[in-house]
C-alpha cells in the first residue's frame, strides 16, 4: 500500500543564451516542475509535470499540484501506483471539464505517476526498468531540438558527443527547412535524420513538404498536421508521404491513442509520459504500439527527472525505439537526468540503483542557477 504523507512541488527557472525556436513559439528560459511525493515510512519518490507552455505554466501546475492534488493524496491508502493514478484521473475529471483546463490536470497526474512508480520502486530496492518489466538497461538516444538556426553546429558538437541520430525543427519555409537539412546531412553524414514541424501544415502544404523532404532518406516526419486534424487527413498524407509520418505528445487519453492505432496512419508512436499518463498509462499504451508492429519512441522536452524516467520507460517497453534528448543547452536538464547525460556510440546505459536511480540535488541547482 502507499500512503503519501507529504506533496513538495518545486519550480525552477534557467536562462539560456539561445532561444529553443518551434514553429508555433519561443521558449527564452527552461523551467522545470519537480515534485516529492514522501510516505507515511519516510520514503520518497521524484516526478516531473510538463510545464513548456505557456510561459507561466510552471507557476501555475505548481499551484494546482498544491491546492487540488495534495488534499486528495496524503493520508489516502493506494494499493499501487496504477490505483493512484486512475483515481486522481476520476476524482478530477469534472474539474477538468469546469475549469476547461484538462490539459494542466493531466499533466499534473503524470508527473504525480512518475514520483509514485519512484517511490514504489525504491522501497522494492530495484531499478524501475526493471520492476516494469525491462531485461536491459541500455537504450538508444537522439539529440533532437535542433533549431533551424546554424543546426548543423549543434548536430556536430552533438555527434562528437556520441549521438548518432538527429532530429531538426522544421516549418520556417521551404528554402530554409531544405538547407538546414542539406547542411545537417553534410554535417552528420548518414547517421539517421528526422524532423518535427510541430503541428506546422496543412494537408497541401504538408504533402509538399514531404515530397521536398524525400531526398534525405528521413526515419520520420512529426506532427506535420495538427494533432486535432482527422484522421482520414494523416491516412491521406501518409499515403503521400515517402517516409513514416509519427505523432502522439499531443494524445491525452486511453480513448485517443485508441483512434490513433485504429487509423493505421502512424509508423512511429509518441507518448510523453510527463504530459499524460505517466507510466501507468504510457506503458500499456507502449506495448499496444510494439503489438501492432509499430515504433514506440517517448516524446520529452523538459529536465532531468522525466527524461530519465522517459529512459526507464522506453527500457521497460523494449522495441527499436530511441529516446529523445534536447540538444539545446539546458543545466536543469544536464544536472538531473543522471546517465542520460553519457551517450556511447548513440546508447546510454541506465543504472542499478532504485527507481529511477538518481533524484535533484535542489541545493546545488539553486545555487548554480543563482551563478548564471
Amino acid at each position: 500500500m502507499l500512503t503519501i504523507d507529504r506533496l513538495d512541488a518545486f519550480v525552477l527557472r534557467s536562462p539560456i543564451a539561445t532561444p529553443v525556436q518551434t514553429s508555433f513559439g519561443i521558449m527564452r528560459d527552461r523551467p522545470a516542475l519537480f515534485v516529492r511525493l514522501t510516505d507515511r515510512d519516510g520514503a520518497h519518490g521524484w516526478g516531473e509535470v510538463w510545464c513548456n507552455f505557456p510561459s507561466v505554466g510552471a507557476e501555475h501546475r505548481a499551484r494546482l499540484l498544491d491546492s487540488v492534488f495534495a488534499p486528495l493524496l496524503q493520508g489516502v491508502a493506494y494499493a499501487s501506483p496504477s490505483a493512484a493514478f486512475e483515481a486522481l484521473t476520476a476524482r478530477t475529471e469534472v474539474l477538468a471539464i469546469q475549469s476547461a483546463e484538462p490539459g494542466p490536470i493531466a499533466q499534473c497526474i503524470a508527473g504525480l505517476d512518475i514520483a509514485l512508480w519512484d517511490l514504489h520502486a525504491r522501497r522494492l530496492g530495484q531499478p524501475l526498468w526493471r520492476v516494469l518489466g525491462g531485461t536491459s538497461p541500455e537504450v538508444p538516444v537522439y539529440a533532437s531540438g535542433l533549431n533551424p538556426t546554424q543546426p548543423e553546429r549543434l548536430a556536430a558538437e552533438q555527434h562528437a558527443q556520441g549521438y548518432r541520430a538527429f532530429k531538426l525543427k522544421v516549418g520556417f519555409g521551404t528554402d530554409r527547412d531544405l538547407g538546414n537539412l542539406r547542411a545537417l546531412r553534410q554535417a552528420v553524414g548518414d547517421c539517421a535524420l528526422m524532423v518535427d514541424a510541430n503541428q506546422a501544415w496543412d494537408l497541401q502544404a504538408a504533402t509538399e513538404h514531404a515530397a521536398a523532404f524525400a531526398p534525405f532518406g528521413l526515419r520520420w516526419l512529426e506532427e506535420p498536421l495538427r494533432a486535432t486534424r482527422p484522421w482520414d487527413e494523416w491516412r491521406t498524407l501518409a499515403a503521400r508521404a515517402p517516409m513514416p509520418l509519427a505523432a502522439g505528445e499531443n494524445l491525452a487519453s486511453h480513448e485517443a491513442f485508441a483512434h490513433a492505432l485504429e487509423a493505421r496512419c502512424l509508423g512511429v508512436v509518441q507518448p510523453d509520459l510527463a504530459k499524460w499518463g505517466g507510466f501507468s498509462a504510457c506503458l500499456p499504451v507502449a506495448r499496444q504500439v510494439l503489438e501492432r508492429g509499430l515504433r514506440y519512441c517517448p516524446h520529452f522536452l523538459g529536465a532531468g527527472v522525466g527524461l530519465l524516467a522517459s529512459a526507464h520507460l522506453l527500457a521497460a517497453a523494449g522495441g527499436d525505439g530511441m529516446l529523445e534528448v534536447d540538444a539545446n543547452p539546458n543545466p536543469l536538464r544536464t544536472a538531473t537526468c543522471g546517465p542520460v547525460a553519457q551517450v556511447a556510440d548513440g546508447r546510454v546505459r541506465l543504472s542499478e540503483r532504485p527507481g529511477l536511480g538518481d533524484e535533484p540535488d535542489l541545493a546545488g541547482l539553486c545555487d548554480m542557477l543563482v551563478a548564471h
